[in-house]
């Protein structure tokens, strides 16, 4: 069944949504009260989609494991360090840009699927993972600034990328564990279980650490209400679809993100996008295609 697409198509709309709501967080909150956002405001989302969930299908039941809470709690980690890094991306680049940063994770998330949990991939996806990297390299090249090149967005995007593709291999395989029988009450669950390891470690080191940002996070509690629906939303579909996919083919559809991103980024931000930027994002997006295909 190839309904996982188009749940990873609406998925990236959310994401990108979200994505704009949090970068608009910064200034207040900082990047890691910006992070939290989308778990803390998120979850309550979260718990109502898992109520219609069990309505809809009573017979679903699911088994709590140890395997399942290592994946949950690997991939939750994994995710706030990559969602933290890519918003200080996007700050120190554009909106667009640091979106295609990100897209490095789908390299990244195939490889990890590939090499640790044997998800297969076809020479017609190797080549499209090939394409869609070199346009990333191309994207992530910095330009030279008062004679020096600034390495960080790339950097930033490129570890950002990396998390998202451990979390993202994480989350398949919590949702597996749970409940392979039923798709969508085990990815909820799964996302449930994750926003709220999450949503305590981030609490309790922003407490510790930086009160203010917390303060900050919650008291632009309309935009944060905003992003924590957008996540939810986004989450919820983009973890139905890899328990019913490898993580490598939904992240290469998921990189149909990047031209919402530079659309949103310019309407929003008023960024533009240089030739070279656009053609480099055409080729990634000819790779990400093959890879969708094989």
């Amino acid at each position: 069944m190839l309904i996982w697409i188009p749940l990873t198509l609406a998925a990236t709309v959310l994401q990108v949504s979200r994505n704009a709501l949090q970068r608009g967080l910064l200034r207040v909150a900082g990047p890691w009260g910006a992070t939290l956002v989308r778990f803390l405001f998120g979850l309550p989302f979260t718990l109502a989609f898992i109520a219609v969930a069990k309505l809809i299908t009573p017979q679903a039941q699911g088994h709590f494991s140890a395997y399942f809470f290592m994946a949950c709690a690997i991939g939750a980690l994994a995710q706030v360090g990559a969602t933290a890094a890519l918003l200080v991306s996007m700050q120190r680049s554009s909106f667009a840009i640091g979106t295609a940063f990100q897209q490095s994770s789908l390299p990244f998330t195939a490889l990890v699927g590939f090499f640790l949990f044997h998800d297969p991939i076809s020479p017609v996806a190797w080549a499209g993972l090939f394409i869609a990297t070199a346009g990333l390299v191309y994207l992530s090249w910095p330009r030279r600034m008062e004679g020096v090149r600034d390495w960080s967005p790339a950097l930033l995007g490129l570890t950002s990328g990396a998390c998202f593709a451990l979390s993202a291999n994480a989350f398949r395989q919590g949702g597996l564990a749970f409940d392979p029988h039923h798709a969508v009450f085990s990815a909820l669950v799964t996302v449930a279980v994750v926003q709220t390891i999450q949503t305590l470690v981030l609490i309790i080191g922003l407490m510790i650490l930086d009160p203010k940002a917390l303060r900050g996070a919650i008291g632009a509690w309309k935009s944060s209400l905003g992003a924590g629906f957008f996540g939810a939303g986004a989450s919820a579909l983009w973890f139905i679809a890899l328990t019913m996919s490898p993580a490598g083919p939904v992240r290469a559809v998921g990189v149909v993100e990047m031209p919402v991103a530079a659309l949103m980024g310019r309407r929003l931000f008023a960024e533009r996008l240089t030739l070279s930027q656009i053609v480099a994002g055409t080729i990634t997006a000819l790779g990400v295609v093959l890879a969708a295909i094989g």
